[in-house]
């Protein structure tokens, strides 16, 4: 399996001209909006506003012959620490603006307090202040938007004694609550969000779904309410899994469930690692059905799962062998097939998407 998502020359890009808007949600802050304002073929001008009070503003530009936009920071000036969540917005929306450059220059500000956490290398050429190097692969996976406050929930490495006795996990943290992750996706100019399912509000969707004959083809829990009610009481029980609603611009369009895959029925298949990672999921909401849309929730569950957990460096999945379509949305995605393994249910084939693999091929 290869991956067919954007790939090629990154040198010498120009900016794609979007004169919109785009939404960025800090984890330590309140929501804003980022306008692009398009100044000529290779660069444009950056204003961030908060219930329309303009709170920065940055000029990028992307050098003919060069392998990195610059970024140059107007205000604030990225020297407080207390700037590095709306910094880290206007490098999102750089990166937007960007869509094939590997690295932004943010000009002058090597070391400065609000790019530390967010440059992993400081260049600088004689003479001129120090520039922050910031990498569009490392970018995206700090924790400093899309996530919401309280969502995260990282634990030591203590050993549980509940689970599977010949493959024990670290203990897991509580099923979280409420909204988890939201990211603006401009080619579909709408907001993706996960939020975790409640059975109380949720059940009549939920029963809705799983009674459609292309979800219950695979899913196979064409059932009552009551059943279903069980199904979702039992899930708040069981530490290594959760399930959560997945909308467009708050509109409920499908159902996931991301689970810890060591104590899952999918571990003893192949060898392990205590933080590996898997989801199941359904598009429940027809009107929000098509490739585009799709790929974009498996790009978005992955690059959830990864944001969760720090440590997990593979997300695996176990589709069906024969299911072409799904095989093909993993190749898009940065999942590689591994082999074909008989469940007691099903053939399924082993995917593994790797960590590093997937922020460096994968488009956000």
């Amino acid at each position: 399996m290869t991956v067919r998502a954007r790939a090629g020359s990154f040198v010498g890009t120009a900016p794609d001209g979007w004169a919109g808007t785009s939404r960025h949600w800090p984890v330590a802050g309140e929501a804003l909006v980022v306008e692009s304002l398009p100044r000529d073929a290779r660069s444009v001008r950056l204003r961030a506003t908060r219930c329309d009070a303009t709170i920065a503003e940055a000029k990028l530009h992307i050098p003919a012959g060069a392998d990195a936009a610059i970024l140059d920071l107007l205000h604030p000036d990225g020297r407080h620490p207390g700037e590095t969540a709306t910094v880290a917005a206007l490098v999102e929306a750089a990166l937007q603006r960007c869509p094939d450059v590997r690295r932004l220059r943010v000009a002058g500000l090597g070391g400065a307090p609000a790019l530390i956490a967010l440059a992993g290398e400081i260049r600088a050429e004689p003479g001129a202040a120090p520039d922050a190097l910031i990498e569009r692969a490392h970018f995206y996976q700090l924790p400093l938007l899309w996530l919401t406050a309280g969502s995260q929930a990282v634990y030591p490495p203590i050993r549980s004694r509940v689970g599977p006795q010949d493959r024990l996990p670290p203990l897991r943290p509580p099923q979280p609550t409420g909204t988890l992750y939201r990211r603006w996706l401009p080619h579909l100019g709408t907001t993706l969000s996960f939020r975790a399912i409640d059975r109380r509000r949720d059940l009549a969707v939920f029963h809705g779904w799983m009674n459609q004959p292309r979800v219950s083809y695979y899913w196979e829990l064409a059932q009552g309410a009551a059943e279903l009610d069980r199904y979702l009481a039992a899930q708040e029980a069981d530490p290594h899994l959760f399930g959560v609603i997945g909308s467009f611009d708050d509109v409920p369009v499908g159902y996931f469930e991301f689970y810890s895959a060591k104590e899952d029925r999918l571990g003893p298949y192949y060898d392990a690692e205590d933080f590996d990672r898997g989801w199941h999921g359904l598009i429940g909401n027809a009107a929000h059905l098509g490739r585009p849309k799709t790929l974009a929730w498996f790009r978005a569950v992955s690059h959830y799962l990864f944001l969760d957990e720090p440590r997990t460096r593979r997300i695996m999945g176990e589709p069906r062998a024969s299911h072409r379509k799904m095989l093909s949305y993993c190749a898009d995605a940065a999942y590689e097939k591994l082999k074909e393994f008989d469940f007691p249910h099903k053939r399924a084939a082993l995917v593994s998407c790797e960590r590093d693999r997937f922020f460096r091929e994968v488009p956000l």
